[in-house]
């Protein structure tokens, strides 16, 4: 038998608990989407790096890296020299998009660059 003073209160902790536990799966959620993006621009710079390595074409290497992320900031380091280590730097700027989450923490911006030899 309940007592009469406690009648309704699982709806009060539900009321009290309800945001924070949408805040914690919210959360969840934008950590996954700063993991893909973050998968995303490593397969860039290495599919630049890719290419960089047997085309001098800059503009081929930037192409690739934004074909896989878009919106991607692509810089090319290569040497003049067949066999000397060429460099793709990629950067991107991830939204934090979803409610809540992304009007409390900053767009982070994403790095990753990968080195191969220099084929041709």
């Amino acid at each position: 038998m309940a007592w009469p003073r406690q009648r309704g209160q699982a709806t009060v902790e539900l009321a009290l608990l309800l945001p924070i536990l949408v805040m914690g799966v919210l959360a969840i959620v934008q950590v996954g989407l700063l993991v893909r993006d973050e998968l995303g621009v490593v397969r860039a710079a290495r599919e630049a790096v890719r290419v960089a390595s047997v085309d001098r074409d800059a503009g081929h290497v930037v192409a690739t890296g934004q074909r896989v992320v878009p919106g991607a900031s692509v810089n090319v380091k290569r040497p003049s020299r067949v066999g000397d280590i060429t460099e793709v730097d990629v950067a991107f700027r991830s939204v934090t998009d979803l409610p809540l989450v992304g009007l409390l923490f900053p767009d982070p911006v994403l790095h990753a660059r990968a080195s191969m030899r220099v084929e041709r």
